[in-house]
């Protein structure tokens, strides 16, 4: 039982000890600054856009209708971030082509004949699609990957022989 009260006695001095340290210990405190910077960032990712059959002898004839048809590349930029997508004249593009007036062609596989096209950023295809900051399309990031559909036309009445026709035209986004 001695044991057990010298024990006991030793605990509580010790516990005594340790109470009075920590009461009698001081603080200070200081701020840790917290930063991160996001950066505008943008992805464009390519898509294609098939006219399909062009007719020149009957529906797309100089009295018969335009070819229309779509295409959708893939956006995607930092959330609020300010870009412009911008399409360039086209590997096969026609004399006096320029990035703001672009005279977009396609070129026969087989031939040196070409099939012209044009594109546009809007359905109604009134504003033709350039390749510059006044002729391209503005865009305001959402932070996910959107489809930025393309628009366009191959203009009736063009005479060309039967073939394939193709061109590659680059998409940029600048941010």
């Amino acid at each position: 039982m001695k044991a057990i009260r010298s024990t006991l006695a030793a605990a509580t001095a010790a516990a005594a000890v340790f109470t009075a340290t920590g009461a009698d210990a001081a603080t200070a405190t200081a701020n840790l600054t917290v930063t991160a910077t996001v950066a505008s960032a943008c992805t464009i990712n390519s898509g294609t856009l098939n006219f399909g059959n062009y007719d020149p002898v009957v529906i797309n004839s100089a009295g018969g209708i335009d070819l229309l048809g779509t295409g959708t590349l893939t956006v995607q930029c930092t959330l609020l971030s300010t870009a412009v997508v911008t399409l360039g004249q086209g590997t096969h593009a026609a004399t006096g082509s320029t990035d703001a007036v672009p005279r977009r062609r396609m070129r026969n596989t087989n031939s040196n004949d070409h099939l012209a096209y044009d594109l546009y950023q809007d359905l109604a295809r009134l504003v033709v699609w350039g390749n510059t900051a006044g002729t391209g399309l503005p865009y305001i990031g959402t932070g996910l990957s959107t489809p930025v559909i393309v628009y366009g036309t191959v203009p009736r009445g063009q005479v060309v022989p039967s073939g394939t026709y193709n061109d590659t035209v680059v998409a940029t986004i600048t941010f």
